[in-house]
């Protein structure tokens, strides 16, 4: 087992490769692997299914990198985290996925790898999440910078071989690990592509609920709003046509059920849900019922949701946020629920212990507005998200697109041209390279 002091000292003495040296191994798929098995931290290598996504056509591998579970103790506890690596040369650009959460396999290139042309993708899963999680499990290193910690360590390792631009990206929360990343780390890629990433800055961010009271037009604010009430006022009718079994809902069933009411709004304009879709508050019950089911928003409160997110919510409390719930519409009709709160749904045991650190993102927000370059925030005006995105001021050259009509799902193909050419011209020149305008 490698301690941090090692690793850092194998990080340091390893040579600098020579990309040409490797001319006839970048099409080896075990000359690659090789080299790759021996870069400082990596504990195992394994061919994985290619990844044919974007530009990267090349051959895919799974690493397990051995990771400090607080890189800030020396000699401290480890564990392994997963990490997917799709080779196409050595010189070649190189676009970092930064996963908020587990990674589902190799990562495709996206929009930046149809840009860049030929490129590597490397894609690291989250620690906590997926195959990356530490035995046994101490909540309180799940940290912000632990996170940054862990992408430096695997980037300079793999710096080793790979000499080309290096592209962080990430969306949502991924959007957010690489953003953090950026702030801890400013030097270790060339640019930075943040989609749809909040920014929050309070452990329950009031600005989603201005955002849900003054996005889009009035009658479609007021059709969600009748939708909800409906759904509260006529619970008993609705609960037992979703066949809801206790035994997936340790809060209840009833109480999930009004969580997921709760969520409708931010699944609304997170999903660019159709508003003629939404049903009229008199609709049968079984309409109201269906329309429920199709948005799944009670997902996250039964015990596989909270599975799956508890990482997430745990770091959403202790230190990058969330949001609340305004009921003041809707507290005469609630039954189950008297003061919610995703706090709910954090980890078993953790929510007595859960403390906001407000330090972690009020560094973040100023490193992002006086400090940080080359960074570009792309959101949807109609996202719920945008509602904590980024307040630029200037002081840097990392600029902000915020796309008219779009919601979690904006992307630069949806830019106007306008948009396209300051993102195009602006990441031309941070990279020193020409790229390939869609």
């Amino acid at each position: 087992m490698l301690s941090k002091i090692s690793v850092l000292f194998m990080l340091l003495s390893f040579p600098v490769s020579n990309p040409s040296a490797y001319a006839q191994e970048s099409r080896s798929p075990s000359g690659v692997l090789n080299k790759l098995k021996g870069l400082p931290g990596v504990k195992n290598v394994q061919l994985a299914a290619s990844s044919r996504g974007g530009a990267a056509s090349g051959e895919s591998y799974v690493i397990m990198f051995q990771q400090a579970v607080d890189h800030q103790k020396t000699n401290g506890a480890e564990f392994q985290q997963r990490v997917f690596v799709t080779h196409v040369g050595y010189d070649k650009p190189v676009v970092l996925n930064t996963e908020g959460y587990a990674a589902m396999g190799p990562g495709s290139s996206g929009e930046l790898g149809a840009m860049l042309g030929s490129c590597n993708v490397v894609t690291v899963e989250h620690r906590y999440f997926g195959s990356s999680v530490p035995s046994p499990l101490d909540w309180k290193h799940l940290t912000v910078k632990n996170a940054a910690d862990d992408l430096h360590t695997i980037v300079s390792s793999l710096k080793k071989l790979y000499a080309g631009k290096w592209i962080s990206t990430g969306t949502s929360k991924g959007g957010q690990t690489a953003l953090f990343y950026k702030c801890y780390y400013p030097d270790d890629v060339n640019a930075t592509v943040a989609y749809v990433a909040p920014v929050n800055v309070a452990q329950e961010d009031p600005r989603y609920d201005v955002f849900i009271k003054t996005a889009g037009d009035d009658a479609t604010r007021k059709k969600i709003k009748k939708f909800q009430i409906a759904m509260f006022k006529r619970e008993a009718e609705i609960l037992p046509l979703l066949h809801l079994s206790e035994a997936d809902y340790s809060i209840g069933a009833a109480k999930a059920y009004e969580y997921g009411v709760l969520e409708y709004p931010y699944y609304f304009w997170q999903y660019a849900v159709n508003p003629d879709t939404v049903p009229a508050p008199d609709a049968s019950a079984q309409v109201l019922a269906n329309h429920y089911i199709k948005t799944n928003t009670i997902f996250f409160y039964s015990e596989r949701g909270k599975k799956m997110f508890e990482p997430f919510l745990y770091q959403a409390f202790t230190e990058i946020g969330y949001y609340n719930y305004d009921i003041t519409d809707f507290k005469q009709y609630m039954k189950a629920l008297k003061e919610p709160t995703n706090l709910d749904i954090c980890p078993p045991g953790t929510k007595e212990m859960i403390v906001y650190k407000p330090d972690t993102m009020s560094f973040v927000f100023n490193f992002l507005q006086y400090k940080a370059q080359n960074v570009i925030f792309i959101y949807g005006d109609l996202d719920i998200y945008s509602a904590t995105q980024m307040q630029l001021l200037g002081r840097t050259n990392s600029i902000k697109i915020v796309v008219e009509g779009q919601h979690h799902g904006a992307r630069i193909s949806s830019f106007s041209p306008e948009q396209k050419e300051l993102f195009y011209s602006n990441l031309e020149q941070w990279l020193d390279m020409k790229l390939t305008r869609q």
